[in-house]
């Protein structure tokens, strides 16, 4: 099985579930979107979750994706910055715990932090305070740190940072890895679009993007903007949540179901859970349509939980409902 490593924002979320999506209009959070914010409307919103119940979990796009195909046993690696205080090391720790090599620098900025909103219908709202993580540069990055890996993930969160990403990228391209990008947002898409394109066009060789993320970019309904992201990269991907997926590699294209679910909870990292499935069937040589097949039962399983850490005994059910899409 070839090895992944993940470049994202190291976040650590801290998660509470609403009655109603009153607090998000008092917060100036658009409902599903992911803001950044200063450390005033940090504070601001530590405020409010300090009458609330909250639950801790590691988090960032990437981290969520490489966490889910370590849990089900692929080589795993992650770069990522953060500061030299609590949620840091326990972000550090996590990686740890669950056997990915972590490759994490530290600055002198605290830790970077989502605040998750779940709404009750399970959609989940971003305020994200960057902290140490927007620190990650260009000049952080060595060759070294790709070598060893045959695939690099990379969230769409980090286009802020042109020069970063692209030397990423192009560190990657020289170690003979292949480049896979979720597009991390609907509002991110929209605001660097031609950064985007490019990148797609020129460096990136599978393509995450869900129904909203796939307008931003194409102005197109699912299955016309993966017909569109496909002529750009080798393999496109556009999620449509309980409607399922949509794959195209040439000319090959594969509807997959999502797996039925009784209760969403919370859909924080459907998106980088299916992402995790989904490149664990790539990196084990599987088909397309094994490979969705495996990232809608990881989806399937997040959204039934608060947060993105999937208990123990779920991961054991999560592995034999894959053993059985392989033996079909």
């Amino acid at each position: 099985m070839d090895k992944i490593i993940g470049l994202g924002n190291a976040l650590v979320d801290v998660l509470a579930t609403l009655t109603d999506d009153s607090i998000l209009q008092q917060m100036d959070l658009p409902k599903g979107s992911m803001q950044l914010i200063d450390s005033d409307k940090l504070q601001q919103i530590n405020q409010v979750f300090s009458r609330m119940q909250t639950y801790l979990a590691t988090g960032g796009s990437a981290g969520n994706t490489i966490l889910g195909l370590a849990c089900l046993g692929a080589g795993t690696g992650f770069i990522g910055k953060i500061g030299e205080d609590a949620y840091g090391e326990f972000y550090r720790n996590h990686l740890v715990r669950n056997g990915i090599e972590q490759k994490l620098l530290v600055c002198d900025l605290p830790s970077g932090v989502a605040s998750t909103f779940i709404s009750p219908d399970g959609q989940r709202t971003f305020g994200t305070f960057l902290g140490a993580a927007s620190t990650l540069k260009a000049e952080d990055l060595s060759l070294d740190m790709f070598k060893g890996y045959s695939y690099l993930y990379i969230e769409g969160y980090l286009v802020q940072d042109h020069q970063m990403i692209l030397r990423a990228i192009e560190l990657a391209k020289e170690a003979g890895l292949q480049v896979c990008m979720d597009l991390a947002s609907y509002n991110i898409v929209e605001g660097d679009l031609e950064f985007f394109s490019m990148l797609i066009n020129k460096y990136v060789d599978v393509v995450f993007a869900n129904e909203e993320e796939a307008k931003a970019f194409t102005g197109k309904e699912p299955e016309e903007a993966l017909d569109q992201i496909a002529h750009m990269c080798s393999i496109a991907v556009v999620k449509v949540g309980a409607g399922g997926s949509y794959i195209k590699k040439g000319t090959e294209t594969v509807k997959v179901s999502a797996i039925p679910v009784p209760q969403v909870l919370d859909t924080t990292g459907a998106g980088d859970y299916f992402a995790a499935g989904f490149l664990y069937g790539l990196t084990s040589g599987y088909s397309l349509d094994k490979c969705a097949k495996i990232g809608s039962i990881l989806a399937g399983n997040v959204i039934q939980v608060i947060g993105t850490t999937i208990p123990q005994a779920q991961w054991d059910e999560i592995k034999l409902n894959i053993n059985e899409v392989l033996s079909e």
